[in-house]
C-alpha cells in the first residue's frame, strides 16, 4: 500500500509500505476512506515530538471501511464504516474505567498513552490501518453523517471541546477568548457556543481567520499584531477580564496573553501542542485565583458530538477549505502548512 511516511525532522514521503496485518485479537483492519492532516502532524514534522521515530506512518484521523476483524472482535464486521479515535483505548484499565482514555494502560504503543496512531503505531495518512482495541476506539458511522463529517469527529472537535470548553469550565453569560483561529480554535469556538456565552471572542494573528472565526460562533474578533490588543480585550468585559481564555497554538506568547487577560478565579484552558517551555510567573498569579488546565484529549464527548453533528447543531463540514485525493497528500501538506497565505482551515484526503 501507499502511505505517508515521516523521515525525521522536516523530512516526509509518500511511498510504498507493507500492508498492515492483525496482530491482536481485538484488532481490526480498515481501508480508509477519508483522513486529514493536524496541527500535531506539523509539530512531528518540526521536530516537537521527538517520541515519533523515522519510519513512522503519520495520521490520527479518519473514517474507513472494515475489511477484517480480529477474532475477538464480535460488535463489528467487515463492511463497517468507522470513524477512528485519535485515541485507542483497551477499554479495561483503571484509566479507561475512568473515562481518561488519553492515559490508556493498555500495552499497545506504550503504557499510559491513549493516542499511539501516528505516534508510537503507524497512523491513518494510508490506504490500510491497523485498529487496535477496535471495539472501545471506534464509532460506527451513522447514515446521516459523511465520512468527511466523520473525520472532524476523530480529533479536533472533541479535542476543543474537551480540552478548551470544558476544562475550561465554559458557562452561561461568560465572556469566553480563544487565542488562535486554527482548526481546533474553531472547534473550541464552536462548541462553547453550546454551553451559552454571553461572548466570544477570536484572536488571531490572521485577519481571515477572525472572519472565519464569527462563522463558527465568535462574536467579536482582535488582531494580536495591534499593539492595544489586550485594551481592545477588556474593553469587550467589564475592564477584569475573560472569564475563560482558551489557548489554541502551543507558543510561549499565546500561553503568556491567557495570563494577560484572564479575571480573578478565571480559567485558562491550553489547548495547543507545546514544543518549548513557558514561563508561568507564579509570583503574580497566586493571587489571582485563577485556574490553568491543560491535557490531552480523551475522546469521550465523540458520540455526543456525533450526534450534534448528525442534527446540524455543529456543521462540520464549515471547517473543510480544501479537499484532495489521498495521493495528493504532499501537496495538501503544502497548502495546509501555508495556511496564512492559503486560507486553509482543515484540509480533507479522500482515498
Amino acid at each position: 500500500m501507499k502511505a505517508l511516511v515521516y523521515k525525521g525532522p522536516n523530512q516526509k514521503a509518500w511511498e510504498e509500505v507493507p500492508n498492515p496485518v492483525i496482530t491482536q485479537p481485538t484488532d481490526i483492519i480498515v481501508k480508509m476512506i477519508s483522513t486529514t492532516i493536524c496541527g500535531t502532524d506539523l509539530h512531528i514534522l518540526k521536530g516537537d515530538v521527538p517520541t515519533v521515530t523515522p519510519g513512522r506512518i503519520l495520521g490520527h484521523e479518519g473514517v474507513g471501511t472494515i475489511t477484517e476483524i480480529g477474532s475477538a472482535v464480535t460488535s463489528l464486521k467487515v463492511g463497517d464504516e468507522v470513524i477512528l479515535s485519535c485515541i485507542s483505548a483497551c477499554g479495561h484499565c483503571d484509566y479507561c474505567k475512568q473515562g481518561v482514555f488519553s492515559h490508556c494502560l493498555g500495552a499497545e504503543g506504550a503504557s499510559g498513552i491513549g493516542w499511539i496512531f501516528g505516534h508510537l503505531i503507524d497512523g491513518t495518512q494510508a490506504e490500510y490501518v491497523r485498529v487496535p482495541y477496535a471495539e472501545t476506539s471506534v464509532y460506527l458511522l451513522p447514515a446521516d453523517v459523511s465520512p468527511q463529517q466523520g473525520t472532524l469527529l476523530s480529533d479536533i472537535l472533541p479535542t476543543g471541546h474537551e480540552i478548551g470548553v470544558k476544562y475550561g469550565q465554559v458557562k452561561a453569560g461568560d465572556v469566553v477568548a480563544v487565542i488562535g483561529t486554527g482548526p481546533v480554535g474553531l472547534a473550541a469556538i464552536a462548541t462553547a457556543g453550546l454551553y451559552g456565552p454571553a461572548k466570544i471572542i477570536a484572536i488571531d494573528l490572521d485577519a481571515n481567520r477572525i472572519e472565519q472565526a464569527k462563522k463558527f460562533g465568535a462574536t467579536d474578533g482582535v488582531l494580536s499584531s495591534e499593539t492595544d490588543w489586550k485594551k481592545q480585550v477588556l474593553a469587550l468585559t467589564d475592564g477584569l477580564g475573560v472569564d475563560v481564555a482558551i489557548e489554541a497554538v502551543g507558543i510561549p506568547q499565546t500561553f503568556a496573553m491567557c495570563l494577560e487577560i484572564v479575571r480573578p478565579a478565571g480559567h485558562v484552558a491550553n489547548v495547543g501542542v507545546h514544543g518549548k517551555p513557558v514561563e508561568l510567573p507564579l509570583q503574580d498569579l497566586w493571587i489571582s485565583n485563577i485556574n490553568i488546565s491543560m491535557g490531552l484529549v480523551n475522546t469521550n464527548t465523540l458520540g455526543t458530538l456525533l450526534k450534534l453533528v448528525g442534527q446540524k447543531k455543529i456543521v462540520a463540514e464549515a471547517f473543510v477549505s480544501h479537499t484532495f485525493a489521498l495521493e495528493n497528500i504532499i501537496e495538501a501538506y503544502d497548502v495546509f502548512s501555508r495556511a496564512a497565505e492559503t486560507k486553509a482551515l482543515k484540509v480533507i484526503l479522500n482515498a
